[in-house]
């Protein structure tokens, strides 16, 4: 799932961050290191490229709210129909799916700490993170959910500190695990291992809604996107890179999906006080609230477009009842999803591949070169050339290395399985 957003009305955090040290058990100290800073110089420079399309076609008279749209108008119908819209989609409904499923993982922890022998299931937890989703899923807009974004903004800061306190401690436990950071695996599990770890990265990093978020700006946005941008990677620098160092430091190549199943483990004593694990995953609770909020809106505007009218208002009966069943139904099917597949870093390893790597490390570079037409000659030609072959290529062994680690688990585990 994606950094703190761009805009002072829709700032937040993804909590895609607790993957961090299990994406370094595949990739080491070095390579982990650099791939979290080219992840940030990459993702800052491609929303810059985004910004200045936006502005260029706004200045020529074409106002475009999103991703898909701006896709069309520089490159034709068929990159926004056949491309661009499938991949936002399916990146939107994986980001709800992962935000619903780490949201009841962190609700399981919580009750295991009060009732350490209780009967209640994942899946149990899931369906109630579902039924809020339903509820919170009826604000109407972008625009309701600036103050949900910012509270988030301010959790994503809590969580990251209470991580890194938690990792300390629990790395100087007594009951620590011995620490290895050699890559497990064979030399093509490795290899796999690798390329699952770079998506991972690209989800952390990533964003897909850039149009959407930057429509809802008063012009001139310019100023006010690198204020964000700025504010953005001040909080990326302080929280994904100490996540990432602390939990990998503390738990080596046994770092988990969920870092905080390191922190209590279910074949012996918690490494950390209960309190902390308690803050900790509220902190991150409400902050997945706020990212498959913010994620859901392209999703809703898609599948609610022929399903309402225009000509009446909002909260007409005629426009409330389908958004309300269509809404509904949808978040319904993602929470079903998560709690069937309950593989939070398998899932999150596909998105990555499959919808931030293209929509934020290929498509910015795409657009920048084919509307701005820069000379062969030029450094930014090549440079965007570059990004977009290298990503290209993450991105399509990403993809095979998340759905064979799919497959692996599935085989390891059923349906509704209680992980």
């Amino acid at each position: 799932m994606a950094p703190c957003r761009i805009s002072f009305d829709h700032i937040y955090c993804s909590t895609s961050s607790v993957e961090l040290p299990f994406a370094f058990t595949g990739l080491g100290w070095g390579p982990g290191t650099v791939a979290l800073i080219l992840g940030a110089a990459i993702t800052f420079y491609s929303y810059v490229l985004i910004s200045k399309v936006l502005e260029d076609t706004e200045a020529h008279g074409h106002r475009i709210i999103r991703f898909r749209d701006l896709a069309g108008h520089v490159l034709g119908p068929t990159w926004s129909t056949f491309v661009v819209l499938p991949v936002q989609f399916v990146l939107c409904l994986g980001t709800i799916i992962g935000s619903t499923l780490l949201a009841g993982q962190s609700m399981k922890i919580i009750y295991l700490i009060y009732h350490p022998h209780g009967s209640m299931k994942l899946y149990e937890f899931i369906i109630i993170v579902g039924i809020i989703m339903i509820i919170l899923s009826q604000l109407p807009s972008f625009h309701s959910l600036r103050y949900l974004n910012l509270l988030s903004l301010l959790m994503c800061l809590g969580y990251s500190t209470s991580v890194v306190g938690a990792s300390i401690y629990a790395g100087h436990s007594s009951h620590a695990p011995s620490r290895d950071y050699s890559l497990p695996g064979s030399s093509t599990g490795k290899i796999f291992n690798a390329f699952n770890a770079l998506a991972i990265i690209a989800t952390t990093y990533g964003n897909g809604i850039i149009p959407e978020i930057q429509a809802t700006l008063a012009p001139p946005v310019a100023g006010k996107m690198v204020r964000g941008l700025l504010l953005t990677y001040a909080v990326v620098v302080s929280t994904f890179f100490s996540v990432a160092f602390s939990g990998y430091w503390a738990f080596g190549n046994l770092a988990a999906g969920n870092i905080f199943y390191n922190f209590a483990p279910t074949d012996g004593p918690s490494l950390i006080p209960n309190w902390l694990l308690f803050l900790a995953n509220m902190f991150v609770i409400v902050q997945l609230f706020a990212v498959a909020l913010v994620y859901s809106q392209p999703t809703f505007e898609i599948i609610e477009g022929r399903a309402s009218d225009v000509e009446q208002k909002r909260f007409a009966l005629r426009n409330f009842l389908p958004r309300l069943v269509l809404r509904s139904v949808f978040i319904a099917v993602a929470t079903l999803i998560a709690a069937m597949i309950p593989f939070f870093g398998d899932i999150n390893a596909f998105i990555g591949a499959f919808g931030f790597t293209p929509l934020d490390f290929v498509f910015p570079m795409i657009l920048y070169n084919a509307n701005f037409k820069p000379s062969p000659r030029t450094l930014i030609f090549w440079v965007n050339m570059i990004i977009m072959v290298v990503y290209t290529a993450i991105g399509i062994l990403g993809c095979i290395s998340a759905i064979r680690q799919i497959v692996i688990d599935s085989q390891n585990y059923k349906l509704f399985a209680n992980v």
